[in-house]
């Protein structure tokens, strides 16, 4: 659905947006790669994305329920869309830490080879990670530019109505983001 909103709150809206897509291109795509050319001489400096990632996470989980009593209904309503996806993406990289943990046990405590469990942490753990960051990539992309045209998911609209003063300029039919 189309709304008619202030130029104010289409910039405010797209701040939720461009956090996570600075999460997942700056942190999860440039900052892996950079950090994969030290990783051979010091693996740990891969920690520091999951870090990153997490910290930004979760601020957009703190700022989105922040933003049920403070912002305006518009910026509120995107910090709720990136609250569902950074929630998902959460839930992802849980699932590849525990798929760590779970490698480093076989490893340490069950005489697993070392090229084994890098089979199943890069198969079970990594694999879906990118495909994930891929999907969240094009889908926040577009949520962004829907939000510079004053577009919300009906699944949005239908948790957290829409106020009077603001009205529906169109219906628009629901697109596979919603």
């Amino acid at each position: 659905m189309r709304f008619q909103v202030s130029p104010d709150d289409i910039k405010r809206a797209n701040i939720p947006h461009e956090i996570f897509l600075t999460n997942l291109i700056g942190n999860h795509i440039l900052m892996a790669v950079g950090a994969g050319g030290v990783a051979g001489t010091f693996p740990w400096v891969m920690a520091i994305i999951p870090l990153i990632s997490f910290t930004l996470l979760g601020y957009i989980l703190w700022r989105a329920r922040r933003s049920l009593t403070r912002d305006p209904w518009y910026p509120m309503c995107h910090w709720q869309v990136c609250a569902r996806r950074s929630r998902i993406f959460i839930l992802m990289l849980s699932l590849l830490l525990a798929i760590v943990v779970l490698g480093w046990v076989g490893y340490s405590y069950l005489g697993l080879r070392r090229e084994a469990v890098l089979a199943i942490i890069v198969g079970l753990g990594i694999l879906p990670i990118m495909a994930t960051v891929l999907v969240l990539i094009l889908l926040e992309s577009e949520t962004l530019y829907h939000a510079n045209q004053a577009k919300l998911p009906a699944w949005v609209v239908a948790l957290h109505p829409n106020p009077p003063e603001i009205p529906v300029i169109e219906e628009v039919k629901p697109h596979y983001y919603d």
